[in-house]
């Protein structure tokens, strides 16, 4: 694994990273129930005390951190290793948020979609036009687990709709290098789906030999892999956190695996691009609470929208 280092531990159970331009890597901490900031010498500093489990982040055209939120899970200790469960007692759906990073004050902007309540939400993607994608992975109680959906909302609080339904556990969600195709990683079934967009949050319904059919299966991984959070780099290629491989699978925009990077925890959960060249990745080694970093082969995507300043 080229170079690949620890900047941080002692994290409870990090996710959502995002690689800011001063150097610092934002992450949730979904057990801690928290937005923290991790410093290059790995020091941590709190931004928000939040409530729920805050999952996937990005940063909007505000400069505010937004922040899919699952509602929370119930953790289990195995060995040194940190594992989410089921729902917990006090569960009361997901939602989205939205962070002042200087002040750290979040203001929720959605609960539901029309009738639709939000029950898990995971991931979330920013578009050109200053719109957001993202994931409801639903949630998985003692005996029953929800379908999933991709959302597209606008940050103001005006408007949100489905788009995708359903989908087995949708998890990771992104972008192609010219914002036509939207990817999304399923988690329990080991794939990933890519759509034609044709506007701002819509996707070209293509018709095949099942009603439920709304996109192309660009991989399924095959084996056992449940599949989580996921980035773009530069060249289109998904690289999406595969659990319990323990690593990123890179899958091209033709759907062949090129590379697999192993790292040293299975519940790896999440990627992203930094660095003045975009060719370092941040890597979330979630059950070790722990962040690392490596050397990239190619820059990743720049995103849109992301404060390289804050």
């Amino acid at each position: 694994m080229p170079g690949l280092r620890k900047i941080a531990s002692g994290l409870r159970f990090p996710e959502g990273p995002i690689a800011m331009d001063d150097g610092s890597v934002l992450v949730v901490e979904i057990e801690g129930k928290a937005l923290t900031r991790v410093l290059p010498d790995g020091t941590r500093q709190l931004v928000a005390q939040l409530e729920g489990g805050p999952n996937g982040a990005a940063i909007g055209p505000d400069g505010r951190c937004y922040i899919c939120n699952n509602g929370g899970f119930s953790f289990h200790k195995r060995g040194e290793k940190t594992l989410p469960g089921i729902a917990p007692a006090d569960y009361a759906g997901g939602w989205i948020e939205a962070v002042d990073l200087k002040t750290g004050h979040s203001e929720v902007l959605y609960r539901r979609c029309g009738d639709i309540p939000l029950r898990g939400p995971n991931d979330l993607v920013f578009d050109q036009h200053g719109g957001f994608w993202f994931t409801d992975t639903g949630k998985v109680m003692a005996r029953q687990r929800d379908r999933g959906a991709v959302f597209y909302a606008r940050i103001d609080g005006s408007f949100i709709q489905q788009v995708v339904f359903p989908l087995d556990g949708p998890n990771g969600i992104g972008l192609s290098p010219d914002d036509r195709t939207l990817y999304v990683a399923e988690s329990w079934s080991g794939r990933v789906w890519s759509y034609e967009i044709t506007h701002p949050g819509t996707i070209r319904k293509t018709v095949g030999p099942v009603p439920w059919e709304r996109g192309h299966l660009l991989l399924g991984v095959g084996g056992y892999s449940v599949l989580d959070s996921l980035a773009i780099d530069s060249t289109g290629n998904v690289c999406v956190a595969d659990i319990p491989y323990g690593g990123i699978t890179v899958i091209s925009p033709e759907g062949a695996i090129i590379e697999q990077y192993a790292m040293p925890d299975i519940f790896v959960t999440n990627i992203c691009f930094g660095g003045d060249d975009l060719r370092t990745a941040y890597i979330t080694l979630s059950s070790s609470g722990e962040l690392f970093a490596m050397d990239w082969p190619r820059p990743g995507l720049a995103l849109h929208w992301l404060n390289r300043k804050g």
